[in-house]
């Protein structure tokens, strides 16, 4: 009996001792330890997420790949299966499982060293979102204390709901739904009982058990939950059985863009940043861009075949590496160190035969290249010359070439080598500024440098309209007779004179100023702009949204040596296609939180309607571009904004007019081959042709491309805005206005159509031959050829007669 007392009372000492103790580290930990509420309302990282206009994916930001799933939307399979291989008795305790901590127990007694943490799947919630990783006593009592109040605090299915979306399960996934999409490629629901169980065998062990790195150790880990489900009857012995037989199927799925358009995706990802700063990363907003699908994909592609067409006009500069008396496995190594750009392949010359070549490629196999696609192969002396056409395969590769190959529609591979030279487009609706279609390089991967918005080039011809639009304004008409004449300028300090001279070296003598643009004529755009004066002509061309301190104040401004960017060029010419309002380029239409809920929705100063002109500000004096800013608060606005006019309707009605003469008898005549009446541009080349640009317009889109080097040097001898740039906005523009209805600015009151003399510019008299039409600002409509005063310069026009003498500079 007293042996029985002592055990019974000792019993009694332990079991008080281990509750007081137990309460002494509750009272003592407890008001370090963080409210359970919290879990509620916790935002799991999810990363930022840009899409186009119309809802297709274009890129995702962020460390952690997570897309958290509801508790009603989890397979009853895969909860079955976390729970035999994490914790089977999860329904049952609360929040601590007593034998599995004195199993651990006995573990760390028996070796020394901690094996398991005898851990329930409430002990990992409350590690996971409140804890560290630190392997401790007292972090485990924090675990064990926390476990117990979050089971009092929530239900079973809001615990596995947090915890399936906060695990990590390796190749930066988090949460089950992300692993199945990481693994699979789909969705956690459209995973079979086998790959369930793969993806309930990770949090053991993300990295031992992941079926990439090591699929034996994950099949081993698999086949025993499989087991564990079936002994615990959660499965029957078939669905045990056909499970078992299946493979490890797993293979690696990034996110895949239903959209390429990397350079869009980049702008908006600063743009995020800009707002909300790392928050942009981890708060799962989600971005709708102004670009839709189709837009983008036809600027990519044209951009792309005109870069390439351009390239292989000028020869084969040779293999990017010559890899001769390697064994196969040697090429396939090689192979797997170069990236596919843009749709061309690295391949290696295996053999090479009369009708072709054999190549092998990356994924192992080796396929036939017709000879067909090689005969543009001439080699590349220099810019302007090629050596001889090649006769056979034999002249332009040898076995162990590494080549650039494309694959045709049809799957056959074509010979291609990747473009040296660089181009950008950039589209715009004029009514409001959005972005239709952004591309700022051949290919994001080969470089990340935004052309489109970041390379600062000279427009060349294609920013006359510009300083033709302040002529138009300053009293100069379509009709006016200017000298293309050779003029020489002086300036102090200057070794020689600067004699400026046309594109092919020719002088036409008196010419129409309509004919003079779309004859892109040097010697007229200076004259001009001497005449109306360098302060007038900067201040005015500020009003397309220039910067004044970026524009060079000179005469050299008539022939477009201001650096601006495709974007800027393409922001200015919206202003002649909608009929004289400023608009600024924007690219997010509407930012939507996690929840779904609006952040942000854009109210660009847009073009007025019919609807709300009474509401259309009067033009202001000081016309200085600026960028409106929408505020986040509201998210929706109640009224639209209306952008300011800055150029007179009527005088942007005749450029369109005179740029539409451009497409049909001037220097952007392949624009002929769209059938299009209502499309309207200027061709732009710098000096050695190192910059080639074309901008055109209809009501509907304004787009600008630019092509050059990087490292300015010149294109070519007989390479122009129209050869270069011209093919690609073509290529581009026909896409995106197919099967639409033409569409031009309406005509504004205010304007006459008059018979001209085409020798003088003056109203035509009866019986006058060759007259031809004109529009006129009713206010500058010409006198009749009558009134011509003796002494006068070119009939018609406001220039002095002595325009050959040499004058200053500035």
């Amino acid at each position: 009996m007293r042996l029985l007392k002592f055990f019974w009372w000792s019993f009694v000492a332990v079991f008080c001792g281990l509750l007081l103790s137990f309460s002494g580290a509750f009272l003592y930990l407890s008001p370090s330890l963080p409210s359970v509420d919290s879990l509620r309302s916790i935002q799991l990282q999810i990363p930022l997420r840009v899409y186009s206009s119309d809802a297709k994916l274009i890129a995702e930001f962020g460390e952690m790949r997570r897309s958290p799933i509801h508790f009603a939307d989890i397979p009853q399979e895969f909860i079955q299966a976390l729970l035999s291989a994490e914790d089977d008795n999860f329904a049952n305790h609360y929040g601590v499982d007593v034998t599995s901590l004195m199993r651990a127990a006995t573990q760390l007694l028996k070796s020394g060293h901690i094996q398991t943490g005898g851990s329930t799947i409430t002990m990992q919630v409350a590690k996971n979102y409140f804890l560290t990783s630190e392997r401790s006593f007292s972090r485990k009592i924090n675990e064990i204390l926390l476990a117990l109040q979050i089971e009092r605090e929530l239900s079973k299915d809001e615990i596995l709901e947090l915890y399936v979306n906060k695990i990590y399960l390796g190749n930066r996934a988090y949460g089950i739904e992300a692993a199945a999409q990481v693994y699979y490629g789909k969705s956690i629901r459209d995973l079979s009982l086998a790959q369930m169980a793969t993806i309930a065998g990770l949090p053991k062990a993300p990295s031992r058990f992941n079926p990439l790195v090591n699929p034996t150790r994950a099949k081993e880990r698999r086949d025993w939950i499989l087991g564990r489900m079936y002994r615990l009857g959660k499965i029957d012995e078939a669905s045990y059985q056909a499970a078992l037989a299946e493979p490890i199927d797993a293979s690696y799925h990034v996110p895949t863009p239903e959209l390429s358009a990397p350079y869009v995706a980049e702008m908006a990802r600063a743009e995020m940043v800009g707002r909300y700063g790392s928050d942009a990363y981890t708060e799962g907003f989600r971005v709708t861009t102004t670009v839709p699908s189709d837009l983008q994909q036809a600027a990519n592609r044209a951009l792309r075949e005109g870069l390439i067409s351009y390239d292989q006009r000028h020869g084969y500069r040779g293999p990017e590496t010559r890899l001769p008396n390697m064994t196969r496995e040697a090429w396939q190594q090689e192979l797997s160190k170069h990236r596919t750009i843009n749709g061309l392949e690295p391949a290696i010359v295996t053999q090479v035969e009369k009708s072709g070549i054999l190549v092998l490629t990356r994924n192992g196999e080796e396929e036939a290249v017709a000879w067909d696609s090689m005969k543009w192969a001439r080699p590349y002396l220099n810019t302007n010359s090629l050596g001889p056409r090649p006769q056979s395969p034999a002249d332009v590769v040898q076995p162990g070439d590494l080549i650039r190959v494309q694959r045709s529609e049809e799957g056959s591979l074509l010979f291609s080598q990747v473009p040296s030279a660089q181009s950008a487009l950039v589209s715009l609706d004029p009514q409001n500024g959005a972005i239709r279609a952004l591309v700022g390089g051949f290919s994001f991967e080969q470089s990340n440098y935004n052309r489109a918005a970041q390379a600062k080039r000279q427009p060349g011809s294609s920013f006359k309209p510009f300083l033709y639009t302040a002529a138009l304004d300053s009293g100069f008409t379509a009709a006016t007779m200017v000298n293309d004449a050779p003029i020489v300028f002086h300036e102090a300090g200057m070794e020689e004179a600067w004699r400026p001279k046309n594109d092919n070296n020719t002088f036409l003598g008196p010419i129409r100023l309509r004919e003079a643009l779309y004859k892109s004529r040097n010697l007229v755009s200076i004259r001009l702009l001497q005449t109306i004066g360098i302060d007038y002509a900067l201040d005015y061309v500020t009003r397309f949204g220039f910067n004044r301190q970026e524009l060079p104040r000179n005469l050299s401004l008539a022939l477009g040596t201001a650096n601006l960017t495709p974007l800027e060029v393409a922001g200015g010419w919206t202003v002649f296609a909608n009929g004289g309002y400023k608009v600024q380029p924007y690219l997010i239409e509407r930012i939507e939180s996690r929840e779904g809920e609006p952040l942000y929705v854009a109210n660009p100063p847009s073009v007025p309607t019919e609807e709300n002109m009474a509401q259309q500000p009067e033009p202001s004096e000081e016309r200085e571009a600026t960028i409106t800013q929408v505020s986040n608060s509201p998210a929706v606005p109640a009224e639209p904004a209306i952008a300011e006019r800055v150029v007179d309707p009527r005088t942007t009605y005749i450029m369109t007019s005179m740029l539409q003469d451009v497409i049909k008898r001037g220097t952007g005549r392949r624009a002929l081959s769209m059938k299009r009446g209502d499309i309207a541009g200027k061709t732009g080349t710098t000096n050695e042709s190192k910059d080639s640009w074309f901008s055109g317009y209809n009501a509907d889109l304004v787009t600008t491309v630019w092509a050059g080097f990087d490292q300015p040097e010149s294109l070519g001898r007989n390479e122009y805005g129209g050869t270069v740039a011209l093919p690609i906005w073509i290529d581009f523009m026909s896409a995106a206005l197919k099967e639409k209805p033409e569409h031009v600015q309406p005509e504004p009151e205010g304007l006459l159509t008059l018979r001209i003399d085409p020798i003088t510019g003056r109203a035509a008299s009866p019986g006058s031959p060759n007259a031809y039409f004109e529009l006129f600002k009713s206010e500058d409509s010409p006198p009749p050829m009558n009134e011509l005063e003796p002494g006068m310069g070119f009939p018609g026009s406001p220039l002095p007669a002595d325009e050959a003498a040499p004058i200053d500079l500035f």
